[in-house]
């Protein structure tokens, strides 16, 4: 009986692996496909990504960019991967612990709020998650308290007229980023057209100049 167990433990174990190792291959061959579109390299020279910086990654996943941010940022950069999705964040570390990366830090968020540590990062980056989020502007209005003084935030979003969901275009155009940048804080200062399918928007915090009265 207690050999038959073994082999039995030893069949569902070699299965599990099988398994396991299928859905990391299909996950990351469809990551391939999606970087066809959105190369990571030419994304993180528009989005101004350097060595060093400590970045907050909205709607982190399974990783399919945090792995090319924590490679750019180095050894003396940091990743903040957040999600609402556990089992997602889970693989993430998993998949950063077969690649030897030990700068990336996952977070437990909020639909509206990622949780990140108070102004301290130089950068928040969202790909593809504004326009999924229920509400993408209240999202937004909680960025601010997150990032230092000088730093952005950079959205890769679908252009217009390329997306519907039940009739609704999933597409952000650039006067609704603009006006949702202003109503969160921040201004649009430039956006990246050339992704065939989606626009890069960088943001900044919307500094108003101080006003002195006269006595």
């Amino acid at each position: 009986m207690k050999k038959s167990f073994n082999f039995l433990s030893i069949i569902v174990l070699f299965l599990s692996v099988i398994t396991a190792s299928s859905q990391q291959s299909s996950i990351e061959e469809w990551e391939q496909k999606t970087f066809l579109k959105q190369p990571p390299e030419k994304v993180m020279d528009s989005a101004g990504i350097e060595p060093g910086m400590v970045i907050g990654e909205v709607g982190a996943g399974r990783g399919r960019f945090t792995m090319h941010l924590a490679r750019r940022v180095g050894p003396t950069g940091k990743i903040y991967a957040n999600d609402i999705d556990t089992n997602a964040l889970a693989y993430l570390q998993e998949r950063c612990k077969r690649s030897n990366i030990t700068n990336v830090k996952t977070i437990i968020g909020e639909e509206i709020d990622p949780l990140f540590p108070k102004k301290s990062l130089d950068m928040i980056f969202i790909v593809w998650t504004y326009h999924y989020v229920e509400k993408p502007l209240a999202l937004l209005k909680n960025l601010p308290q997150y990032i230092k003084p000088d730093g952005t935030v950079v959205l890769v979003e679908p252009k217009p007229g390329l997306y519907l969901h039940d009739g609704k275009d999933e597409g952000i155009s650039i006067e609704r980023m603009r006006s949702d940048a202003e109503q969160a804080g921040f201004k649009l200062v430039r956006t990246e057209e050339y992704l065939q399918e989606d626009y890069i928007f960088i943001l900044e915090l919307n500094v108003l100049p101080v006003s002195f009265t006269q006595h």
